[in-house]
């Protein structure tokens, strides 16, 4: 089952987990200002600790198929 979805009318699209209003993004936000899973969990219980791993997961796979182009500008 997917838990990550993303809608225009919600959060402008961005992705979030099914069933909230929580993005992909706070997710890794709250992980890179300290939180731990259980954090997370006990702030936002209406997550599932398969929701938080769902969320990484699909941030890595974003990152996975970034490409990164270097453009030389005149000056």
């Amino acid at each position: 089952m997917n838990r990550i979805f993303s809608d225009p009318d919600i959060l402008g699209g961005k992705p979030c987990v099914q069933g909230t209003r929580i993005s992909v993004e706070f997710v890794l936000e709250l992980f890179a200002s300290g939180a731990t899973t259980d954090d997370i969990l006990h702030a936002y219980p209406s997550l599932a600790r398969e929701d938080v791993v769902a969320a990484v997961r699909y941030a890595a796979g974003v990152l996975r198929n970034e490409s990164i182009l270097e453009v030389e500008v005149a000056h």
